[in-house]
């Protein structure tokens, strides 16, 4: 059974998907005028500004910096500690390279997302905006087949990628902690552990969208700074080799050979391994990250494309790079060729800061993954509601917590792999929907950088962007119902550009 998944794992997550990520990313960033660099000086500008408030207008909806957090949450994890050793040494330093290449892509391609998603966003009957690549599929490409296609997909994914293997990962770490101790084990203790993470975890995914989005905008900021801040300390200390080390991943891009001494033989190998850790990171292209920014209650769809920019930087251009960098700063042997992960990780900080370090890094894994189990919850739930209702969280949030139970008592082998293949395939009908729908979000970029974000209409909350529709856009989000099929939506259901 592993090695028939493994197999077709190979097959979704081969060259022609990536090529595929890549393409779409290059597509979007000439279609819309590159607005990971025209529009990232206000995206940076909403950033501090909605950090420093932290509030949304309407406390009972998700404000676009909770919105952001919530994403965050799902895709700053293991992969930004353990994953980037991994592509190192595998892929040699150069592999970084290629990294930031894909993360640049791929701020157009989530601008694209969390812009579309919130354009064909509804209003549930909780009252809360629903949105993601299922609304932008049947709203904007009227394929609602398609949209349930994507649904099924993603709700597979909640529960593997996003639920068994990061408890796994955690209880992992914290075993590791509890060794490094010396503090006595017993029998049952990764059930114990499994449990606690259960009750918790199903207290915050009762709380809705509006709960999850306020739990992540406080756990998500502090773990990220709280590590950022140990690596800054710990590249301070080893400034002096920093040029080195940035020298090892341009030069590594191009010639791993010179900086590998000969593990790592080909520039194509250095792309690859790059291309396909930096995907996995950040997750442009799956549209996961588009049902949390959809869920933002903002006054113009392209304000939360920005924290889309946002989101991509930090995880990537921010986090993935200041692990990098400590791992070629810290002086210490690099066996290229084997995916060390964690273990070259904590080898690194051990350098500078000691055995001690190991503690802290399990206490930014068991953060982290906490923080991806809630927000693949919402991606998890918000399929499960498109496919059977709205009163769907409640039974989804029971069968979540049982599996975080199970996590804790199962090996995720095959888990991971089945998980990460079905996320391989929600990429296809997500990334030939951006493509479709091109024109209207570059309509509405246009509209956008033109109004200078503000769209003040007689009376409304902005103006309604949407009466010159594109030939890709069709009327269906005025005649469907958010709650399902075959109802009628009241005005007071649709998002603001409908009214």
């Amino acid at each position: 059974m592993t090695k028939l998944l493994e197999t077709v794992n190979h097959f979704v997550w081969g060259i022609p998907a990536l090529l595929l990520i890549l393409f779409v990313g290059i597509w979007l960033t000439i279609r819309i005028g590159a607005p990971q660099v025209t529009l990232f000086p206000r995206a940076l500008r909403d950033f501090l500004h909605q950090f420093t408030r932290k509030r949304s207008e309407d406390p009972n909806q998700v404000s676009g910096y909770q919105a952001l957090c919530t994403a965050l949450a799902a895709t700053v994890g293991t992969g930004n500690i353990i994953g980037v050793a991994g592509a190192i040494s595998i892929g040699g330093p150069g592999a970084v390279f290629w990294m930031w290449v894909c993360a640049f892509l791929g701020m157009a391609t989530k601008y694209a997302e969390a812009t579309l998603s919130v354009r064909y966003h509804v209003r549930s009957r909780r009252g809360e905006w629903s949105g993601g690549p299922m609304y932008m599929m049947e709203y904007g490409l009227g394929k609602k087949w398609l949209a349930k296609v994507y649904c099924i997909f993603g709700v597979i994914a909640a529960f593997g990628v996003g639920n068994v293997t990061q408890i796994r990962a955690i209880i992992d770490s914290i075993d590791g902690a509890v060794k490094y101790l010396g503090i006595p084990s017993f029998a049952h203790l990764n059930l114990v552990v499994a449990a606690i993470l259960a009750l918790l975890l199903g207290i915050m995914l009762m709380g809705g969208a509006v709960g999850i989005g306020k739990v992540a905008q406080r756990l998500v900021p502090f773990a990220a700074a709280a590590y950022i801040l140990l690596c800054v300390v710990f590249l301070v200390i080893r400034i002096r080799v920093l040029p080195q080390a940035l020298y090892q991943i341009v030069a590594g891009a191009f010639t791993p050979q010179a900086v590998t001494g000969g593990m790592v033989g080909s520039f194509f190998q250095a792309l690859r391994i790059g291309a396909s850790r930096g995907v996995f990171t950040n997750e442009a292209g799956m549209g996961t990250a588009a049902i949390a920014h959809g869920g933002a209650n903002v006054s113009h769809p392209a304000r939360q494309g920005l924290m889309g920019i946002m989101e991509v930087f930090i995880d990537t251009i921010v986090i993935c790079s200041l692990t990098a960098l400590v791992i070629l700063s810290s002086g210490i042997s690099i066996d290229f060729g084997k995916d060390l992960g964690a273990y070259l990780t904590g080898q690194a900080f051990s350098a500078v800061y000691g055995g001690w370090v190991h503690i802290f890094l399990a206490a930014a894994l068991c953060a982290f993954g906490v923080a991806t189990v809630l927000g693949w919850g919402l991606y998890g739930a918000r399929c499960a509601q498109y496919l059977f209702g709205d009163d769907f969280w409640e039974p989804f949030v029971l069968i979540q917590v049982v599996f975080v139970v199970l996590g804790g008592a199962m090996q995720t082998d095959c888990v991971w792999l089945l998980a990460e293949t079905v996320n391989g395939l929600m990429a296809i009908p997500n990334l030939v929907t951006l493509i479709c729908l091109t024109p209207e979000l570059r309509r509405i970029t246009d509209t956008f950088r033109f109004s200078q974000g503000s769209c003040a209409a007689k009376g409304g909350t902005y103006e309604n962007i949407h009466q010159r529709k594109s030939l890709r856009t069709v009327p269906y989000a005025e005649i469907s119902s958010p709650g399902g099929p075959g109802g009628k939506a009241g005005k007071e259901d649709l998002s603001p550009e409908y009214r």
